[in-house]
């Protein structure tokens, strides 16, 4: 499969799939140990999400195929979706303008919490130092993102603590939701969310902990794969991506919930890293390049 879509298909690609931190050893190579970035191309036009430490190998993957301006969407500024920023290998080789959307500070942009992280004593270089220019862009989630060459993504505010965006992306017929980090409200599902992912192809939903776990979890921002059911069930949503995976969680563990899962709901799988979905924007099959699960449906 080539991994940059042409003009009549919306790609995903999952970096990094864990949440909090990175999981490593041989029990979690199946899955992958990377913290949350997910590659999304409309098109030949590049989005990425979150900038988790599975930016690294996006970066290096994408050899010279990078635009001149890099759009990083940011669902909030938690370590495990920016820890990656540094090391994104486009911003270190040459220079291009990258810009970063945070939705979670009220209209603010990301600018003064990155250059806060990312300065001495915690980090040895700022970000303004790099040969790429950084510019940093704030919105209020809810809003529709308009960016310069036309292309619009949707945003919508979610549970979770300081808040978070969710993203939902369109092309031709086709759209991704992108639902991390959240924590299921009651009752559920949220009206206001099963309208904003209504319909989608597929959503990637933060199913961080299992329904044994959570209540001992309550009140720190994360959701589980039942409750992404549910809402996938109410909102007609085709397929589902569990994301924001526990690190505690081996490849045993998650295969396992994995088959649960899909006796409940055949269309959906827990992602992998480097796993693709590609879906035909004119609405023809999609293809999708993951173990043991069905295909999303046509429209």
């Amino acid at each position: 499969m080539s991994r940059v879509a042409t003009s009549d298909e919306l790609q995903v690609r999952f970096w990094g799939i864990r949440g909090s931190t990175c999981a490593s050893g041989p029990q979690f190579v199946e899955f992958g140990g990377h913290t949350a970035c997910v590659e999304i191309r409309c098109g030949e036009r590049l989005f990425i999400v979150d900038a988790g430490t599975g930016i690294a190998a996006l970066g290096s993957a994408l050899g010279d195929d990078v635009p001149d301006t890099i759009d990083i969407l940011l669902s909030h500024l938690h370590l495990d979706h920016v820890g990656g920023l540094p090391f994104f290998k486009p911003a270190l080789t040459k220079e291009r303008l990258v810009r970063t959307y945070c939705g979670n500070l009220d209209g603010d942009s990301a600018m003064d919490s990155l250059d806060k992280l990312f300065s001495p004593p915690l980090f040895p270089v700022r970000l303004s130092q790099f040969p790429a220019q950084f510019e940093h862009v704030g919105f209020r989630a809810g809003e529709t993102l308009t960016f310069d060459d036309g292309a619009s993504v949707e945003t919508h505010s979610l549970n979770h603590p300081g808040g978070a965006t969710g993203y939902r992306f369109r092309h031709g017929c086709r759209s991704v939701c992108y639902i991390s980090d959240i924590e299921h409200s009651e009752p559920w599902p949220d009206e206001a969310l099963a309208d904003f992912v209504r319909g989608t192809d597929l959503m990637i939903y933060d199913g961080m902990f299992s329904e044994a776990e959570y209540p001992r979890c309550r009140g720190w921002g994360h959701s589980t794969w039942r409750k992404g059911v549910e809402l996938a069930g109410a909102a007609g949503v085709k397929a589902l991506a569990i994301f924001h995976l526990y690190p505690g969680h081996d490849d045993a563990y998650i295969r396992a919930l994995e088959a649960e899962m899909q006796s409940v709901m055949p269309t959906a799988f827990v992602a992998r890293e480097r796993q693709s979905v590609t879906l035909d924007a004119s609405g023809g099959e999609a293809v999708a390049d993951w173990p043991r699960t069905a295909k999303v449906p046509a429209v």
